[in-house]
């Protein structure tokens, strides 16, 4: 795992289990973004058995085959689809083209679980609800910055447990490391990767709903720019919107592609939680000009005083077993459908309704 490059971010935790080897069988399909190895990692370590590889590009599946060497090249994306004893289909295809998978995938009897933003389009996700609707299938999304990140896991725990008392407000930062050279044509399509509001922005709007438990929320404001990339022309380097929640709650976040080299790692990325008694901050990937390695840094203030915990192996990423667990068993423990889809649907309302700035 490359910390200083986003696009290979694909964390490892400790295995944690909750079913026998081929209880649960998955298998990766499009590998366009390399979060499908995080996606991975979180399934495998959670007792899930991965069974094929498929993606049109051998060089792809070459790579994938050395980082999970026991799948199996499947010889088209049908032989995995229509494999009888497959699970679930995990997928990170080209973000306009993550739906059609997972339509073809939900079709097939699958549940399907797809690197973020999930959608690019509304007509996508009406799609994707009428299949789910159809099919009784899940239609689930990796929104890493919360579910693959203990930092952001302790704090919702810290949430859950009254530490800061009833949620009011929930700030983040989402900034990220362009890398422009390493970065495949498809990522500076504006109609393939979504804008910056429904890309990166997707996990911002998920953590808030998560953190504040709003089931929905109004897009007040957004903006988006191209600020210093003008050899990108379709690119957004800029985005920023406020939500008011249903339950009167606020959020404003930022998003960014401006992450400066010298940073050790591809984001400073941080949320700032403010509740009725207390607050919480969370230094997601580093804590700045520190000797510390590393992130998973929480701060929490309230009326018992200051707490700083380093969250780094307290919480494991109890996500991939729920996972697994409600796809066997029809549950919605992970996360809910409606959950998944409101995220996907406040941000593309953010994105089409941006202000442009430049």
């Amino acid at each position: 795992m490359n910390i200083s490059d986003g696009m290979t971010w694909a964390p490892k935790g400790r295995p944690q289990p909750v079913v026998k080897p081929g209880e649960f069988v998955f298998s990766a399909v499009r590998l366009d973004h390399g979060h499908i190895y995080g996606m991975c990692n979180g399934l495998t370590e959670a007792g899930g058995t991965l069974k094929y590889v498929y993606d049109p590009d051998p060089a792809k599946v070459a790579a994938f085959l050395k980082a999970f060497p026991q799948a199996k090249a499947a010889r088209s994306e049908e032989e995995a689809l229509q494999d009888a004893s497959t699970h679930m289909i995990a997928g990170a295809a080209i973000t306009s083209e993550r739906c059609a998978l997972g339509l073809r995938a939900m079709e097939a009897g699958k549940d399907y679980f797809t690197d973020k933003a999930p959608f690019t389009t509304m007509a996508q996700l009406n799609s994707a609800k009428a299949t789910v609707e159809k099919t009784g299938r899940k239609y689930m999304v990796y929104y890493a910055e919360r579910l693959h990140d203990e930092g952001a896991l302790l704090a919702g725990y810290m949430v859950d447990a009254g530490e800061i008392g009833k949620v009011i407000a929930v700030t983040g930062f989402g900034p990220h490391r362009l890398g422009a050279p390493g970065r495949p044509a498809w990522f500076f399509e504006r109609e393939k990767y979504g804008g910056i509001l429904c890309d990166i922005g997707s996990h911002q709007i998920e953590q808030y709903l998560a953190y504040s438990g709003e089931e929905d929320a109004k897009v007040v404001a957004s903006r988006i720019a191209n600020y210093a990339h003008p050899d990108y022309p379709e690119l957004e380097d800029f985005g920023d919107c406020n939500l008011i929640g249903a339950g009167g709650t606020a959020n404003y976040f930022r998003v960014d592609w401006f992450t400066p080299d010298g940073l050790r790692t591809w984001g400073d990325g941080r949320v700032f939680i403010q509740g009725t008694e207390g607050f919480i901050e969370v230094r997601k990937y580093v804590n700045l000009a520190s000797a510390e390695k590393g992130g998973g840094h929480v701060f929490l203030v309230n009326g018992q005083g200051e707490k700083y915990v380093n969250a780094v192996g307290a919480t494991g990423f109890p996500f991939f077993g729920k996972l697994i667990l409600d796809c066997l068993n029809r549950t919605e423990n992970a996360m809910t459908q409606h959950h998944a889809f409101k995220a996907a649907e406040l941000c593309l309302i953010a994105q089409e309704n941006a202000v442009r700035m430049k």
